[in-house]
Parts: C-alpha cells; structure tokens; sequence
C-alpha cells in the first residue's frame, strides 16, 4: 500500500460552502494535503456528484466559471480513477459482500483501485476496513 488517501464528495463541498464551519476548515486542509503532497485521490464520480450539488444545491450555485477553475486547479490534479467495466465488477462485488449502497459501494472500489490507505468519508462507517483501506470519518473528534 502506499500512502494515498481518497476524499468523498462531501468534503469538496464543504469546502466551498459560504458558512465558515470547522467541517469546511477540516476539508479544505485535506484538500490542500492532497494537493501538495499529490497523494490526494479522487474519481470521475465525485467530480459528477460536485456539480450536480454546486449546480443545484449551492447558494450562492456555483458559476460556470467557477467550475473550470475547480476543475482545473483542484480535481484534474487528483483524477485517477476512471470509470471501466472492472471498476464496476468491483463494486457489485463490494455491495453485494457489504450491503453498501450502489454509490457508496464505487467510491470505496474507486480507492481500493487506487491503492489508498484511507478513504475520508462521513457517510461510511467510521473505522470500517476493506483490505487494506479504512474509512476515515475526518469530522469525528478523535
């Protein structure tokens, strides 16, 4: 294993969510680790759940211009799984064996596939492992 970590969808936007909160706080310095250490992983699939929140959900709802910057700066950077008839093989296996949701169940084969250490995640059971990934709950006071 290496020492590559995955970030979930919700900690991209916490971080760019007007209410200053200590969950924002905590996402943002995970993204800023990911970034300059380039240990920071993501998939296509947080980057289509990002848009469709900041799109939508948003308020202010996030500009086009915005997104380009986001999607330059931010996640280009931290792509590297894509998706393939293997990933998806992977995760019916993984919510089959773990009665995982069908999203949740891409997320955690997206950063087995990646060989992270952890996947940063509050909508996963804090400290439950596959393999050698563990989930990491990164707004749980420790």
């Amino acid at each position: 294993m290496s020492d590559r970590f995955f970030l979930d969808t919700n900690i991209f936007i916490y971080s760019v969510e007007v209410a200053r909160s200590a969950k924002r706080e905590r996402s943002t310095a995970l993204i800023a680790e990911g970034l300059r250490s380039g240990k920071g992983t993501i998939s296509y699939q947080v980057i289509q759940e990002f848009f469709n929140v900041a799109f939508r959900r948003l308020n202010p709802r996030m500009t086009f211009a915005e997104a380009e910057q986001q999607l330059a700066w931010t996640f280009s950077p931290m792509l590297t799984v894509q998706s393939s008839p293997l990933l998806f093989g992977e995760a019916l296996m993984l919510s089959r064996r773990y009665s995982l949701l069908w999203y949740d169940s891409l997320i955690v084969a997206a950063a087995v596939e990646s060989k992270c250490e952890i996947l940063y995640s509050e909508d996963l059971q804090d400290g439950q492992s596959f393999g050698d990934l563990q989930i990491v709950n990164p707004f749980k006071a420790r």
